[in-house]
């Protein structure tokens, strides 16, 4: 039997359980016109949750799309950091923007091609890309994904991330939080309310890193980890005592981090399918994925098990 001193290979940002979690229950705020096509389908909207993480061991560009770096633009209101991605150039080279993060632009990327595929009426993509910016979203909403500190290396709290977006959520979400959500609405202005997500995230991140310093300092290192078998590996990661006192001074953050991301998820859908036409999606059925699509999925699989990430990690 194998030992890890950290966070198991192949960790997910927000966490396996959450980035689905996500997914899944957006599909049940759409409205009438786009509910059943989503149902029918939401197997594939759920597993594939997760194919953003997955990619970041095949190409090198996907980890910036995943995060931005907020205080290295100065503080709140952010005034030196334009919204447009042709200003923030100007301003910036895109090297620099790349390297501390381009997620709120890569959202608004990938609206405009899921508005695409819905004018197309093309099934396959009009999935595969509501799966996907599902995750780019919940992944803003989590506080540390707008931080340079992303994992509390520089404030000797390595490990910090995993625990706030995987390890609370598994624990506590599906028996105490209550993720029921108003109906999708229509955004009228996306890249705007993508960057209000950015901005309560980066606001918050100071509160996950300090409540969880302070109480670290009170607690002896032997009551704040455990050891469990996951995955055929016995892990060491926070202790459930711990997660619990983390979870209660954090009053509530991580269910409503989560339960925004659904809304978000779901209405970005919906707004894609407005401004597309509302397109009729009763006849696309089931969706069966090509063979090249096939192909790709079984490459994806295949890096993420067997290669290394490629740029930022949840765990380091």
């Amino acid at each position: 039997m194998m030992f890890f001193l950290a966070s198991p290979p192949h960790a997910f940002c927000w966490g396996f359980f959450a980035h689905k979690q996500i997914n899944y229950d957006a599909v049940f705020l759409l409205p009438p016109a786009m509910i059943p096509f989503y149902k029918l389908n939401i197997d594939f909207i759920t597993e594939h949750a997760v194919d953003p993480d997955k990619r970041r061991y095949a190409i090198p560009e996907e980890g910036s799309r995943h995060y931005i770096d907020m205080d290295q633009y100065g503080s709140f209101p952010f005034a030196n950091l334009p919204q447009h991605w042709g200003d923030a150039i100007q301003q910036y080279s895109e090297d620099s923007l790349v390297a501390h993060g381009i997620a709120p632009w890569w959202i608004s990327s990938m609206h405009l091609r899921l508005k695409k595929a819905f004018e197309l009426k093309n099934p396959e993509a009009i999935l595969k890309l509501s799966a996907e910016i599902g995750h780019y979203i919940a992944d803003i909403h989590v506080p540390l994904h707008t931080s340079s500190n992303h994992n509390g290396q520089k404030t000797d709290q390595v490990g910090i991330h995993g625990f706030w977006e995987s390890r609370l959520p598994e624990l506590f979400a599906q028996q105490h939080y209550d993720l029921i959500n108003s109906k999708a609405l229509y955004i009228e202005k996306p890249l705007q309310y993508i960057w209000q997500r950015v901005y309560e995230s980066s606001l918050a991140s100071d509160s996950v890193l300090s409540l969880e310093k302070n109480l670290a300092n009170s607690i002896p290192s032997d009551m704040r980890y455990a050891f469990e078998t996951r995955n055929g590996m016995v892990v060491k990661q926070y202790s459930s005592s711990y997660a619990t006192l983390y979870h209660t001074k954090l009053n509530g953050m991580v269910e409503r981090r989560m339960r925004s991301s659904i809304f978000t998820v779901a209405s970005f859908w919906y707004t894609a399918w407005v401004d597309a036409g509302q397109p009729d999606l009763q006849l696309l059925g089931k969706v069966k994925l090509s063979s090249e699509a096939q192909t790709d999925q079984k490459l994806l699989q295949s890096a993420w098990l067997g290669a290394k990430i490629m740029g930022r990690s949840c765990s380091n």
